[in-house]
């Protein structure tokens, strides 16, 4: 149970306007007789941990904010609203709530939350959260969802299984996180009409699919700021043979997205560089869909493995653009012609050195206005593409 007294008006103000050092404050000692300092600092370190990632959370006053580690699964404001907008209904059971992020958005698009959470505490900071955010629509459980959904029927089940094992180790596999979806898939099916489950960015698309025993309608591969958050696999009672892949890279208003069925028969086409180059988003590279959006899109593949696509007029594309300024060998004579500059962004694509030893080796600094792209051509010549950011 969280101490209450740290709802009193002066802890509060404490903890919300705190700037100097947590560290400094540790060997002080707490300012207050009812609170611990342990307990202070946790607020302070907690709340500084989502100042980005939960917004709404960290500028409303009296919310109370459970341990870091508890924060780490805890979804962003920004993939929380992306998982919302995917389903709607009456009602949902959210079995695995957590701090209450997910729960908190899925309650402006469905009637009735149902909320569970075995964890004594983080059950009633959650409920408490709800409480001061004015969530009045979900209903809070201390009990394990798998056990109460048994006697119930929802719209749609959420999870969003531990990925810890007892050992505090990280896991990967569906089969290896609690609670056991793929164990409980068919009887968790008897109590609603689909589940939406998130899982570690780092699944393999193909293995959670045959986890799920092929009843994966949609996968969405989900980033923010081109880094990959989190994979939703959207569930029903039918097998299906083709998912539809769904990607989207989130950054602040913008969302970028891409879609194709997984077993696409589209081929990609091959050429050299041309006037433009386009980088997939983190979420296009998870997906693998290459050949699709080369043929979608009408843009050509520079190399099979370099995963740089290239126009002779500028797209839309779903990552970043760039105007190729000049394709160079990677010689020593050609380098001497066009030197390499002395700061630039550098990017390996399919290139047998890393930017480290680039970096040392040409002695170039990181930042500035320039792009550099080492990589492989479809005819195994090594170039550098001299680029500027569109």
């Amino acid at each position: 149970m969280f101490n209450h007294e740290l709802l009193k008006p002066e802890i509060q103000e404490f903890i919300f306007n705190f700037k100097d050092s947590v560290s400094q404050l540790s060997f002080s000692g707490s300012p207050f007789k009812s609170v611990r300092i342990n307990e202070l600092t946790e607020q302070i370190h907690s709340r500084n941990r989502i100042v980005k990632k939960l917004p709404t959370w960290f500028q409303t006053k009296n919310i109370i904010y459970p341990p870091i580690l508890n924060l780490e699964q805890t979804s962003s404001e920004h993939t929380a609203a992306y998982k919302a907008s995917l389903i709607s209904g009456n009602t949902l059971a959210d079995i695995t709530g957590g701090f209450g992020v997910d729960s908190f958005y899925f309650a402006e698009r469905f009637e009735n939350v149902t909320y569970f959470e075995t964890n004594v505490e983080l059950f009633q900071i959650a409920r408490h959260n709800f409480k001061v955010l004015k969530r009045n629509n979900i209903k809070c459980f201390n009990k394990n969802g798998l056990d109460v959904i048994k006697d119930k029927h929802f719209d749609v089940i959420y999870a969003d299984p531990s990925r810890r094992n007892k050992e505090k180790g990280k896991v990967f596999f569906l089969k290896d996180c609690e609670p056991d979806i793929p164990e409980n898939l068919e009887f968790i099916l008897n109590h609603c009409d689909k589940i939406l489950l998130k899982t570690s960015p780092m699944l393999d698309i193909t293995v959670g699919i045959e986890e799920l025993k092929n009843l994966v309608s949609q996968i969405h591969i989900v980033a923010v700021n081109n880094e990959v958050k989190e994979l939703l696999f959207l569930i029903g009672k039918e097998k299906e043979n083709s998912p539809e892949i769904c990607t989207v890279n989130i950054r602040g208003n913008e969302k970028q997205f891409f879609s194709f069925k997984m077993n696409f028969t589209e081929k990609a086409t091959y050429d050299n560089p041309k006037n433009f180059l386009y980088e997939p988003n983190a979420a296009l590279m998870k997906s693998g869909g290459f050949e699709v959006l080369s043929s979608r899109l009408g843009i050509e593949k520079i190399h099979p493995n370099s995963h740089l696509f290239t126009s002779e007029n500028l797209i839309p594309f779903p990552g970043r653009s760039f105007k190729i300024e000049h394709i160079v060998p990677y010689k020593k004579q050609a380098l001497k012609q066009f030197p390499l500059p002395k700061q630039a962004n550098i990017s390996m694509r399919n290139f047998p050195e890393s930017v480290a030893t680039i970096r040392k080796k040409w002695k170039i600094k990181d930042g500035g206005d320039s792009y550099l792209f080492f990589t492989t051509l479809q005819d195994n010549r090594k170039v550098v593409l001299f680029c500027r950011k569109v």
